[in-house]
């Protein structure tokens, strides 16, 4: 489900598309939210069934494990064997690199999960290392909830200036996919500090530098969300305690030609 958030921004995604103005009879026209609503899974189903056959391959957790660099561990990579293959599962060889870089999402966390209980490293306290345990905030919303919600954004004056109606839903999917990715990649520390000095510098520094680049990036996409949302430029550069540079100086320049 949070794939078929993402696929707004997927250009080579045609089969969805087309699969939902069917089912919207022919063409979802001006009620394009609402089909995306009513018709997802209907849509999807297809993908969902592939999908859960995929994580159910002894074969493909195989994979996982090979990725994550298996006895000598390693940030899984963007081109790893197993989105590739489950791209292809899917009929979506491009998908791929979309799926392994979405860092924060569900299938990355059943990814942690298989790699650390092959490893055998539990997450932190609380921390649920079943593959199939899936975080609510992963959990897919109801159809019932989401028109509700469609509904009251549209009624309710000054709705345009609420988040959720604000911005994109591929924008917000985005940010909490970096936000939880870097969640996840801090995870995969724990314990990780047993071996020869230089193995473990190796693994605490190339997790860490990553970790800082996700929270680096989602920094940015919110700060661009945020402007284009409505929020003052002045209170996002002081909310975020941006330094000066091209980010600040933009926001600067947005703030000035707006006041002239």
């Amino acid at each position: 489900m949070r794939w078929w958030d993402q696929a707004y921004g997927w250009e080579r995604e045609t089969i969805w598309p087309r699969r939902l103005h069917l089912v919207a009879g022919g063409d979802a026209g001006g009620e394009l939210e609402r089909w995306r609503i009513v018709g997802r899974d209907a849509v999807v189903f297809p993908e969902v069934v592939a999908v859960a056959d995929a994580l159910l391959d002894p074969g493909m957790a195989e994979l996982v494990w090979v990725d994550s660099g298996a006895g000598r561990p390693r940030a899984l990579p963007a081109d790893g064997m197993f989105c590739r293959r489950l791209g292809e599962r899917v009929g979506r060889a491009w998908l791929g690199p979309l799926v392994a870089t979405d860092h924060g999402g569900p299938l990355i966390a059943w990814m942690g999960a298989v790699i650390r209980k092959r490893r055998g490293a539990g997450g932190p306290p609380g921390y649920a290392d079943d593959p199939w345990w899936v975080r609510r905030e992963h959990q897919p919303v109801t159809m019932a909830g989401r028109l509700r919600v469609l509904g009251k954004e549209k009624r309710a004056p000054g709705s345009g200036r609420m988040w959720r109606a604000a911005v994109p839903p591929e924008q917000r999917a985005q940010i909490s996919s970096l936000v939880d990715g870097a969640q996840e990649q801090l995870i995969q520390l724990r314990g990780a500090q047993t071996g020869s000095s230089a193995d473990v510098s190796q693994h605490l520094l190339r997790i860490l530098s990553h970790s800082a680049d996700l929270i680096e990036k989602a920094l940015q996409h919110t700060v661009v969300a945020a402007v284009n949302a409505g929020v003052p430029p002045q209170d996002v550069v002081r909310w975020a305690k941006l330094p000066p540079g091209p980010l600040a100086d933009a926001l600067k320049a947005y703030q000035d030609a707006g006041d002239g």
